[in-house]
């Protein structure tokens, strides 16, 4: 009876997603600093265009001390570098594919037209460049790149093609800006690994891959020294299905200072908070001289929150240099507009609206600078939901007002199972009927499987007009 009742057990656990991961707390010794990737944030040339050079590109990473693995990485071995722009910047960008296949890379978060998006119709065959150029133009805001190949996007982010791109503008606010010292992406990953220290890439279950370890920057047990009396976070949840709740070990108040899009009207104080695969949030926390502490991510009460992990240890230096007091208001909101229309979008096991993605479909003719309600039925277990180029606004969960901290501009958002999250959505000025946008699950592994639709933007009034299917030429760059 006790073996029978194991497995049933077991089997549940599959099924649910629950695969009995049990974190990593008390178990890693923070002896490694933790990397801060490179800035690559080039000087404009003559022509006033910034270009970026990045290779996708194979690599051994000891991601385990003591133990190469073999990765996939941007400018080097594992992840890439931060790139960063400011708004008005023109930009370009010199993709080349240096994998043994086919891959993308796609900016998520950034405002700019479709053929620049990166999507699955922005294809880089092996040795390929793609050069996709545009003008940043978008408030202040963590963004970020990883690939995009339709039915691939979950092995290759998780071998390690990502990394930041901020976004800069002209409007001053007084936070924390020394990249690397008092300003710090993290990159937060969870891996499985072989007893030889490679990734284990066994993606099956409902929700895909849960790791029982995390990586932070690429890094395994990390640890940062504050030199500041207070820091700047910019948390990146770059993990294929894990949601994380964050906060630190001794319950520490923070301050939640802008989320996917940009910042808040004014600081949220907190003491944890709930990030999604794509999401960002950018925090700052205080420090005392000399005080240790661990940011950590809590046994959460969700199907893909199981495990209690410790992200990162930070130990204050003896002497802080002091950080000027947080300001009482961040960003001024522009008031919510009133919608054109409302589109509803029912989130299924692995599909949206009853179907699966399909390349040559148009699921949503969407015209320039619409401002709409899409609402999320989510009728099955946990997901997500991102939209490429806009910029959205959470109205409510389940007929309630979303919490403070999810109240500013964002672009992705976590949809419990069995509820219903209303965004007021904010389309850009591209249009383009040939090429389209995506919106689809973050969770990879359903969107590989096909959690995934399309629209494009057109002139309004021509949305009639627009055909609803897309021919496919020649595959990539």
């Amino acid at each position: 009876m006790r073996r029978r009742s194991f497995l049933a057990l077991a089997a549940l656990l599959t099924l649910t997603g629950c695969e009995g991961v049990q974190g990593n707390a008390g178990t890693l010794a923070f002896t490694t600093p933790l990397h801060i990737p490179p800035v690559l944030d080039p000087v404009a040339g003559a022509d006033g265009v910034k270009r970026f050079p990045l290779r996708l590109q194979e690599g051994r990473t000891e991601l385990l001390p003591g133990k190469p693995a073999a990765t996939w990485g941007i400018n080097g071995g594992h992840l890439g570098p931060t790139l960063r722009a400011k708004r008005g910047d023109r930009v370009a960008m010199a993709v080349t594919n240096g994998l043994g296949e086919a891959g993308t890379l796609h900016w998520h978060g950034m405002r700019l037209p479709a053929a620049m998006d990166g999507g699955p119709h922005q294809m880089i065959r092996p040795g390929g460049t793609w050069n996709p150029e545009w003008t940043v133009d978008q408030p202040a805001a963590s963004t970020w790149y990883h690939p995009h190949p339709h039915g691939q996007t979950a092995r290759h982010v998780y071998r390690g093609l990502a990394g930041m791109f901020l976004v800069d503008d002209d409007t001053p606010v007084a936070l924390p800006s020394e990249y690397g010292v008092d300003d710090i992406p993290l990159i937060v990953q969870d891996k499985k690994f072989t007893s030889t220290g490679q990734l284990d890439e066994d993606f099956g279950g409902t929700f895909g891959l849960l790791g029982d370890q995390i990586l932070v920057n690429g890094t395994y047990g990390p640890f940062f020294r504050p030199t500041t009396s207070r820091v700047r976070l910019r948390v990146l949840n770059g993990s294929n299905a894990h949601v994380y709740t964050v906060g630190f070990a001794d319950d520490r108040e923070f301050h939640v200072v802008a989320s996917d899009a940009g910042l808040l009207a004014k600081p949220v104080a907190l003491k944890r908070f709930k990030i999604s695969p794509g999401e960002r949030a950018e925090v700052v926390v205080a420090f005392q001289p000399g005080e240790q502490v661990l940011l950590k991510s809590f046994n959460g009460d969700s199907d893909i929150e199981s495990g209690d992990f410790d992200l990162v240890k930070f130990t204050a230096a003896a002497t802080l240099r002091p950080s000027p007091e947080l300001p009482s208001a961040l960003a001024a909101l522009a008031p919510l507009k009133q919608a054109s229309r409302t589109r509803t979008f029912r989130l299924g096991g692995s599909n949206i609206n009853g179907r699966n993605m399909d390349m040559t479909r148009i699921d949503e003719v969407v015209p320039a600078g619409a401002h709409e309600i899409w609402e999320l039925d989510n009728v099955t277990y946990a997901h997500n939901f991102h939209i490429h180029e806009v910029a959205f606004r959470v109205l409510d969960v389940d007929g309630h007002q979303p919490p403070e901290h999810l109240r500013g501009p964002k672009d992705t958002v976590y949809v419990p199972g069995k509820t219903k999250v209303r965004l007021a959505v904010e389309f850009g000025h591209h249009t383009d009927p040939k090429t389209p946008y995506m919106y689809h699950c973050h969770i990879l592994k359903h969107e590989d499987q096909g959690m995934m639709g399309q629209f494009v933007i057109v002139d309004p009034g021509t949305e009639n007009g627009t055909p609803r299917t897309l021919s496919m030429p020649g595959h990539g760059h």
